[in-house]
């Protein structure tokens, strides 16, 4: 049997070869059996390696989401059975599994409602309600997502090389958004599909626990090792511009204040404004500006007044790919790359969400010789805009 694990560990490229064995279609009993003292004490690295390996030789990430389930399930006692040290309040992942907790406890909660809904008993109003209730609860958890994708994520990329597992994590977020939008398009017909809430409610348990215990068994345990331990102070502050759902409130680190800029002005070419100036005008803006540099990095984005995508300050420095779900990472260097050769020099899109109108244009930056700088996203709620009609020339404060 070939090996395509490359120069690693021998007990590494056991875990690597099962799994892409497995992946392949081979039998999973045989696999155990031929891999049992690797599977049977195999880390939360170890699990994150192999995940990353795959990715990284071109498995394709869809795939590799298909099959991840079998592999982790073959892992689990070993990472069950691991024991770390958990951090304690005021730590950034402490909050994050006290919302893993309450999370639970919801879910809980609601069983005695879905098992009378799914029984033979007939539906009643008030179980409806409190079925929406459920899913408007949930909703609110997507801020522990988010959290992970704009905070936990990038920091740990930065740290951990080995870090592409957590596309395959965000993906499975995806899922947990698409399933809430299902389920309450479920419960908003006149009759409930009794088999469509039973099956899409499965598929919304089978993204949320697992997450939590890959996040709590490989990815935390990895970041705690890997993220500088200065780091983590600063990712908490952040946290606060998302917030934090079920009425976590987590302890404010207190820090001293320190200047970064001195009183200069800044040479515009057509003015002179100190940085402070600069920051004002660039967060006043009525846009959600994002700056990428030409090496395809995080440089810069604008305030929260006009914030639209979720951002935080550990995206700078970030790949810009990673800043977006995998499945759309296409698209992304799909415009960077024309912009890069020239053929293009800027892309438009415009989506709907929550009942706004967003305008999305992303805009090549040359200097005075033509050679590509970096990218500008400028995205713009113009929900207002569109109905305007007419015009206005005369000062109304009352309109």
């Amino acid at each position: 049997m070939s090996d395509h694990s490359g120069n690693k560990p021998q007990k590494l490229a056991d875990l690597i070869n099962f799994s892409r064995r497995l992946i392949d279609g081979e039998s999973g009993k045989l696999l155990i059996s031929e891999y049992r003292s690797s599977i049977e004490t195999v880390t939360a690295e170890e699990t994150m390696e192999v995940l990353d390996f795959l990715l990284v030789k071109g498995y394709p990430l869809k795939k590799i989401k298909s099959h991840v389930g079998k592999i982790l399930n073959v892992f689990y006692k070993s990472l069950n059975d691991f024991r770390w040290n958990k951090p304690e309040e005021p730590h950034f992942l402490y909050y994050l599994m006290l919302e893993n907790r309450e999370v639970e406890k919801i879910i809980t909660g609601i069983r005695p409602a879905i098992k009378s809904i799914l029984g033979k008993g007939q539906e009643s109003s008030e179980i409806i309600e409190q079925l929406r209730d459920f899913i408007g609860r949930l909703k609110e958890y997507e801020l522990h997502y988010i959290k992970k994708e704009n905070i936990l994520f990038p920091c740990l990329e930065k740290a951990y090389p080995q870090y592409r597992c957590l596309q395959l994590m965000w993906s499975f977020h995806d899922d947990f958004r698409r399933s809430l939008k299902s389920l309450n398009k479920i419960l908003d017909e006149e009759i409930v599909d009794r088999n469509a809430l039973n099956s899409e409610l499965g598929k919304l348990f089978f993204v949320i626990f697992p997450i939590i215990f890959r996040e709590e068994q490989i990815v935390f345990p990895v970041a705690m090792k890997s993220i500088p331990v200065n780091k983590w102070a600063e990712m908490l502050e952040e946290s606060f511009e998302t917030g934090w759902c079920y009425g976590i409130n987590p302890l404010r680190i207190k820090k001293e204040s320190a200047s970064f800029r001195d009183d200069g002005k800044v040479d515009l070419g057509t003015g002179f404004l100190k940085p402070e100036q600069i920051m004002l005008l660039l967060d006043n803006l009525p846009v959600d500006i994002t700056f990428v540099d030409r090496n395809d990095e995080v440089c810069y984005f604008s305030g929260a007044k006009h914030r639209i995508f979720p951002r935080s300050k550990a995206v700078i420095g970030r790949k810009v790919q990673n800043c977006h779900p995998p499945e759309s990472i296409y698209i992304v260097d799909e415009i960077l790359s024309a912009f890069r050769d020239g053929s293009r020099d800027h892309a438009d899109f415009w989506i709907q969400t929550k009942g706004r109108f967003i305008h999305i244009r992303y805009f090549a930056l040359r200097d005075a010789e033509g050679n590509y700088m970096g990218t500008i996203e400028v995205s713009q709620d113009v929900t207002g805009i569109r109905k305007l009609q007419g015009e206005q020339r005369l000062l109304d404060w009352n309109m």
